[in-house]
Formats: structure tokens, C-alpha cells, sequence
């Protein structure tokens, strides 16, 4: 049996708030932080042969690749973009810590709709279908793949549990490496391995808290 192997990467960090208002996530840029972070995980992949590098075509996903994998042009696959929240001023002032604090709590059901906006079952259909697309195409080897939390949650669960069960607690830091190997069945080799920060010094808790955080002191 000869597996492919999919090198899954999140984006570098980011900044959602800009002078105390929020940004649209589709334009953010990579922070310095997150340029840094991205450099770390090209000096861990250096050396690899990429037959491709896919990205959702979000600025931040594609400044990663193309500092990652300077020597392969990025394909851009927006079907593979991140969850779409909701507008947040539309989200019950009560109901807004419990939103962002659960919205990868346990294994999330396919209604639940992401910061009130796309469901996890959207998600599902369109990530899951690229990602049968890239399976198909019997053309490469080594992929690298640099996506979002949500979107590597999606593809990590598949992998995992061989179905649409959404494993919300696989938590995905900024610049993350995860593993995969395919072929007839799955190979989780690593998942959430921080170049910059190997044993997770940096801090315990997760993206959505710190984004919580972030959002409570506008």
C-alpha cells in the first residue's frame, strides 16, 4: 500500500480588531507574530518535495504558503475558506460568551451555526467535497494544504472517525502542523505541532477564548 501524505497547516496570526473595531476576517493580513510563526514551520518543512500547495485564497492562508513553500505557486480553493460567522451584534448580549466559548466545544452537531452564522454541516459539505476532489487526482504525492481552524477541524475529524462527526476539541494554533497520510484508509501522524513553540509553553487556552477576550475588551 502506498499512502500519500498531506502536510495540514493552519494560518499564521492574525489580528480580527483593529483600533478597538473588528476587521472583515477576509482581509487580514498575517501579523509579524504570524510571519514569524510561518518562518518557523518553513524551516521544519525545508527540504520536503511539494508536489502542491493548496490555500482557501483568504490573504492569510496565502501569505503562510507562499512563505512556507516560496518554490511551489499556491493554488487557490475557496471551498475551503473558513466558517462564516454571523453578524455579532445580532447574537443575544447574553447568549455571546456561551457563542464564542462553544462554538468547537465536544463534538459539535451539524446545525450548530458558527458565531450565528454557518453551519457545521455547510462546512462539511463543501470542505469534504474538495477535499474528495484532491483524493481523486492521482497526480501527486506531498501536498501541503495551509486552511483554517474550522476548515482543519472538518478534515481532521474525516480522518479520525471516517464520517461527518465534528471533532470540536482538536484545537489548532496559529501556523500548526498536522500530519496525514491516505490512501484506502487514514493515518493521523501529528496533529497541532507548533514549530515555534514545541511543548506548548506559550499558553493554554484556545482560539476562541483569546478571541472572546479580545472581543470583551472593545
Amino acid at each position: 500500500m502506498s499512502r500519500r501524505r498531506i502536510y495540514l497547516m493552519r494560518h499564521g496570526a492574525v489580528s480580527y480588531f483593529e483600533d478597538g473595531r473588528p476587521v472583515r476576517p477576509e482581509t487580514v493580513p498575517l501579523t509579524v507574530a504570524g510571519r514569524d510563526q510561518a518562518h518557523a514551520a518553513a524551516a521544519m518543512l525545508r527540504g520536503i518535495e511539494l508536489d502542491r500547495v493548496l490555500t482557501s485564497g483568504l490573504p492569510r492562508a496565502e501569505e503562510t504558503a507562499r512563505i512556507v513553500a516560496p518554490d511551489v505557486e499556491p493554488e487557490s480553493w475557496p471551498d475551503l475558506r473558513e466558517l462564516e460567522s454571523g453578524r455579532l451584534e445580532e447574537i443575544p448580549e447574553d447568549e455571546l460568551e456561551r457563542t464564542f466559548l462553544h462554538a468547537f466545544k465536544d463534538v459539535v452537531p451539524e446545525e450548530a451555526r458558527f458565531l450565528g452564522g454557518e453551519t457545521i454541516g455547510s462546512l462539511f459539505d463543501r470542505v469534504l467535497g474538495a477535499l474528495d476532489r484532491l483524493l481523486a487526482d492521482e497526480r501527486w504525492d506531498t501536498t501541503l494544504a495551509v486552511l483554517h481552524g474550522g476548515v482543519n477541524r472538518a478534515i481532521l475529524s474525516r480522518a479520525l472517525t471516517g464520517g461527518r462527526t465534528f471533532l470540536g476539541n482538536l484545537e489548532q494554533a496559529p501556523a500548526c502542523v498536522n500530519v496525514l497520510d491516505v490512501a484506502d484508509d487514514w493515518i493521523v501522524r501529528a496533529v497541532n505541532v507548533t514549530p515555534y513553540d514545541l511543548a506548548h509553553l506559550g499558553g493554554r487556552t484556545t482560539t476562541m477564548e483569546e478571541l472572546w477576550q479580545q472581543f470583551r475588551s472593545i
